[in-house]
């Protein structure tokens, strides 16, 4: 039985959908079929109710056609993984297997486990101090690492929590955090420790490839303290494993309050500047949209000109269906913690993505979404 996402496996999850799923829901990238929405498990309580909540959520999300899934070991104190794990064993009771589904993660921040300790610094420093798991100088902002022991031990924690043996898509998560204070040229020899720790992983079938899930860093003019170059990141994952590295996914804020990876040509490629959906594309590098609706924000009070252009029959509708139609961008992330949820925003499942037409009139007579 495989343990992690196979093209066999995401083609048979698809299959399953024929007749439901409309054309372009599924996608194709890095040899997987990808849904153009998947689940996140950011927000929530660090209870046993949103707990279950979130498991409830995740099957439902699955069998009403989004295979991806996204966490990361500091949401919820680690409780958002092991939800995930939960509805994974219900989802195989089910009949669904491990190989059609998509798991994602990230480590980079320092969480507790759990809930929150009483005394949360004497926590972390028995748990990872005291341990040798990180050094002085290891962390950055009071809340981040990148050094390899770390990523090593939150990726065992990781595997752990969601119950698999191979995560599809591990990131690093908002490395841009290290850039307040991590001199640039310190930045890029702990990203390519870390890239070689994560190829090391790869070859050890505990991921099956990695890459960087930011907030700011993408999205900013190059002048910014926090940018990130995307070429210069695939430069390094090259240097370290050759033109057969496994940097190949980014996540990044992409919604119709912040359409910088569609509209901003910050991204310095071959001589020139490009928008990071075009560097992406050329780097092989497959993109996945976080806040596709802003924790809410954006699931009302649209203006006129976006229900003109996309049509549907709610702003939260129009929302997903602006990020799911950016070109460019393979999936649609968007947290749900709740069934009823679920069901309402995985209607759009059986709905194609906006024409090229209509997701123009949105850029149409200098209006910007």
């Amino acid at each position: 039985m495989m343990t992690f996402a196979t093209s066999d496996g995401t083609t048979k999850y698809a299959a399953r959908f024929a007749g439901r799923a409309a054309a372009g829901h599924f996608r194709e990238q890095q040899g997987l079929w990808l849904s153009s929405l998947g689940i996140g498990t950011y927000l929530g309580e660090p209870d046993a109710r949103t707990d279950k909540a979130y498991a409830d959520a995740i099957v439902e999300a699955v069998e009403s056609g989004a295979n991806v899934i996204d966490s990361a070991i500091n949401y919820r104190f680690q409780r958002s993984e092991r939800s995930i794990g939960a509805a994974l064993a219900e989802l195989a009771r089910r009949g669904y297997g491990r190989e059609e589904l998509v798991i994602c993660t990230k480590g980079g921040f320092l969480t507790p486990d759990g809930d929150m300790p009483a005394d949360a610094s004497e926590y972390f420093h028995k748990e990872y101090v005291e341990t040798g798991l990180l050094r002085e100088g290891d962390v950055a902002a009071g809340c981040h690492s990148m050094a390899p022991k770390f990523m090593a031990d939150q990726l065992e924690r990781s595997r752990r929590n969601l119950s698999v043996e191979t995560i599809d898509v591990y990131y690093l998560h908002n490395p841009e955090t290290q850039l307040s204070e991590v001199p640039r040229g310190m930045f890029a020899q702990r990203l390519r420790e870390a890239f070689e720790f994560l190829e090391s992983a790869v070859a050890a079938a505990k991921i099956h490839f990695y890459g960087l899930a930011t907030w700011n860093g993408f999205r900013q003019p190059e002048s910014a303290q926090d940018f990130l170059s995307l070429a210069a990141m695939e430069s390094i994952a090259r240097d370290v494993a050759g033109g057969s590295h496994h940097f190949r996914f980014v996540q990044l804020p992409c919604n119709l309050g912040m359409t910088e990876a569609l509209t901003r040509s910050n991204q310095p490629l071959d001589g020139a500047r490009a928008p990071m959906v075009g560097a992406a594309s050329k780097l092989g590098i497959t993109l996945v949209a976080s806040a596709a609706m802003l924790q809410g924000q954006l699931s009302r009070n649209l203006p006129p000109f976006v229900t003109n252009a996309l049509g549907m029959k709610s702003d939260a509708e129009r929302a997903l269906q602006f990020v799911r139609s950016t070109p460019g961008i393979t999936t649609a992330l968007v947290g749900m913690s709740r069934v009823e949820h679920v069901r309402a925003n995985l209607a759009l499942v059986g709905v194609q993505p906006a024409s090229e037409e209509q997701f123009s009139k949105l850029f149409q007579r200098g209006e910007k979404a």
